[in-house]
């Protein structure tokens, strides 16, 4: 005989996986590498081919910063007022080859409207990006350092607090010809 207030079905666990993983921005390689659980598996939980075993849901909720029992809930609404992204979590692009490294600050679910990173460039280093879609525009605000942005040939120096605003739809580089590692802040705004 069931319980009062037993669930009749199993947890959807892959719906929540699903989100807990893109609530903090996190690709299906990302948290594959992070919880040691191949990427193949990630994603037949998700789309609920598959349930994990007690050691792979651990291993999950350990690995996205979450309770075991969150992970497995059936679905009540756990939202918190404050969603803390440690430093460690923050999904990363190493461009190590061109001396730079993007850190991505916004949302995944955002990405292809508003995105926005902290752009960390080595002395020399160069972040060179082909035309985006259409009309997307870039606002790139220096920390410290120095930068240089170029489109279509043009080049413009930065100086620290100093903001750039181009249109990202055509060639485009930004470069450090400084000594010291340069640090800004890089929002795309894709329209359409």
């Amino acid at each position: 005989m069931k319980k009062p207030g037993t669930p009749s079905s199993p947890p959807e666990v892959g719906a929540t996986l699903q989100k807990l993983r893109l609530k903090r921005g996190l690709t299906l390689d990302d948290l594959s590498r992070a919880a040691g659980v191949s990427k193949s598996m990630l994603s037949q939980i998700e789309r609920e081919k598959a349930n994990p075993t007690i050691a792979v849901a651990w291993r999950l909720a350990n690995a996205l910063g979450v309770g075991i029992e969150e992970l497995l809930s059936h679905g009540e609404d756990h939202s918190e007022a404050i969603h803390v992204l440690e430093p460690h979590e923050t999904p990363t692009l190493p461009g190590n080859h061109a001396g730079y490294v993007l850190r991505i600050l916004g949302p995944m679910e955002l990405a292809g409207k508003y995105e926005w990173y902290e752009l960390t460039l080595a002395p020399n280093g160069v972040l060179r990006s082909n035309p985006h879609d259409p009309g997307t525009m870039e606002h790139l605000t220096l920390m410290h350092g120095a930068l240089d942005v170029e489109v279509d040939g043009v080049v413009r120096k930065l100086k620290p607090g100093g903001t750039a605003r181009y249109m990202a739809d055509r060639g485009h580089a930004i470069s450090n010809p400084g000594k010291v590692e340069a640090k800004a802040l890089l929002v795309v705004i894709h329209r359409g």
